[in-house]
């Protein structure tokens, strides 16, 4: 059983939403670059798409072909992304932190024949695909430009035919079609195409529209990067589902975040744990400057709850945890709007799907036992690309796995406590590395923190937690160093008990961290 879509008239496709808003309102603001002050309103996105649609045909990008887009944030960078979408190819959004080898591989296994690169990408891409066969073509693309290379010839084709070349209708997608192929960052091996649908798409813009109550005087700050699940799904395509408006910056800058937020009068704000602890570690604007910030969304990796509160007192914006994967369009769960029935701790409810939480035989577990989180519903993927082992693996009875562990508690609230490959099994003991990491945090002296399991002969595995010192109490002799240790130590053995404190404590100045803020733990031990 699947769940149904609960609203029948909203749009199910990409092409569709943009031709809705276009529709009811068309004079109104889609999108502001912070950085130019360009504005792109509804009716011209669905004059872009269409004009890129015909540009894609010229360049031999034929209908369920895939396109391979390698830039930064911008207003360029957006109108590709939509434009291809709008015309039934499928885009595939390059991970700008990715290894060379593992950008070849993902053009190469999504057999893009198109790239769309920003100009300090395009020399490199032709480096890294040299001997490609076939080799690529490179379009070069300034992300803030007005005016895409080519486009304008491909306009003027468009008003003599909306079909390009061939003089034919091109068919709009069906809600089934493919739409976007994102490739996860590979951190455990190459990287997976996960397969996403147009339904898939507006399913979950529509579900977080409604979810966190948004409407069209809705403006969100776009700091995060287009390549990743959250950015694509909440700040680019959930405006088109409520016709609200996005500020996008090139880049999360700490310094220049709450200049813009207010500049462009954002009604709220999208990021992830990392960039609220940056956030925190800097001064707060005059309180009346924030105060039309309606809430802040926080999503991709779990929120510490020292840091959850931290902020809510500096800033006096609420937060809405959230949690997804990118097989889900970002999004599953949601904390309410409603700040009275927020769980700090918790991703929330389901938002727009199912779930639940099963034993390692997936038999379902009653609220408070701690086992895999599975999904179902309209925005969970069909699968992985070109790769039929990995999406059987993925799912259980139409189920997905999520690879998550946690519980639900009566209220149907669900808490993640870790990753199943990074649980802690000591003396046959699991231990969830999160409950370590939030322990830490409310040690005073601590900025950040990430428990890992070391090999140990004894036990299996012991732990090692890394920890970021907070400047004021950073170590200057060795002795210095020992004495922070002997503390932390005391410390998690009162909140802790013996068992679960560290047996050894790592001193960094950074943890390694994937695109959408995730500590990628299993790093830890190679440093």
């Amino acid at each position: 059983m699947s769940i149904e879509h609960h609203y029948p008239d909203d749009p199910r496709t990409v092409t569709a939403l943009v031709d809705a808003r276009a529709a009811d309102r068309g004079d109104a603001t889609y999108l502001v670059a912070t950085e130019t002050g360009r504005t792109l309103g509804f009716a011209e996105l669905q004059a872009s798409c269409r004009r890129i649609g015909t540009l894609l045909g010229r360049h031999g990008v034929d209908t369920g072909a895939n396109v391979a887009v390698v830039m930064p944030n911008g207003i360029a960078t957006v109108r590709l992304l939509l434009g291809a979408m709008y015309c039934g190819r499928a885009v595939v959004p390059v991970n700008l932190l990715s290894q060379a080898e593992q950008m070849r591989y993902v053009i190469g296994h999504a057999g893009c024949r198109l790239v769309f690169a920003s100009p300090e990408w395009a020399t490199r891409l032709r480096e890294i695909l040299a001997g490609s066969d076939p080799m690529p073509t490179i379009v070069e693309v300034d992300p803030d430009v007005a005016t895409i290379p080519g486009e304008g010839q491909a306009g003027a084709e468009n008003e003599r035919s909306a079909a390009g070349e061939h003089g034919a209708p091109q068919p709009a997608p069906s809600p089934d079609d493919l739409a976007l192929l994102m490739y996860t960052s590979g951190t455990t091996g190459r990287p997976k195409g996960v397969m996403l649908s147009h339904a898939n798409l507006a399913a979950n813009a529509h579900a977080i529209s409604r979810e966190h109550r948004l409407g069209p005087s809705d403006r969100v700050a776009a700091v995060l990067p287009l390549y990743h699940i959250n950015a694509f799904a909440v700040t680019m395509l959930a405006p088109l589902a409520h016709g609200g408006s996005l500020a996008i910056a090139p880049r999360f800058s700490a310094g220049r975040f709450w200049p813009m937020v207010v500049a462009h009068r954002c009604s709220w704000i999208n990021v992830v744990p990392t960039i609220i602890s940056y956030l925190l570690e800097g001064e707060s604007p005059p309180r009346e400057q924030l105060s039309a910030i309606r809430f802040c969304r926080s999503a991709s990796a779990a929120l510490p709850p020292e840091h959850h509160r931290a902020f809510e007192a500096k800033f006096g914006i609420g937060i809405i945890e959230t949690m997804g994967l990118t097989e889900t369009v970002a999004p599953a769960f949601s904390n309410p709007v409603d700040a009275r029935a927020r769980r700090i701790g918790s991703v929330g409810r389901p938002s727009g799907c199912e779930a639940r939480i099963v034993d390692a035989q997936g038999q379902p577990l009653p609220d408070g036992e701690t086992g895999e989180i599975l999904i179902r519903g309209p925005q969970v993927t069909r699968g992985y690309y070109r790769n039929p082992e990995a999406t059987r693996s993925a799912f259980l009875d139409g189920w997905l796995r999520t690879g998550d562990l946690g519980r639900r508690d009566a209220d149907g609230f669900f808490f993640v406590t870790g990753r199943i490959k990074e649980l802690i099994i000591k003396g046959g003991e699991n231990i969830a590395p999160r409950e370590i990491d939030e322990v830490l945090l409310r040690h005073p002296a601590v900025a950040d923190a990430a428990a890992v399991g070391l090999p140990d002969r004894h036990y299996g595995q012991e732990i090692l937690a890394c920890v970021i010192v907070r400047e004021e109490r950073r170590a200057h002799s060795p002795e210095d160093e020992q004495s922070l240790r002997d503390e932390l130590r005391a410390f998690c053995e009162t909140h802790l008990g013996h068992y679960k404190t560290p047996r050894e404590f790592r001193f960094v100045d950074e943890l390694p961290r994937g695109p959408s803020g995730k500590v990628q733990r299993l790093k830890l031990v190679q440093g």
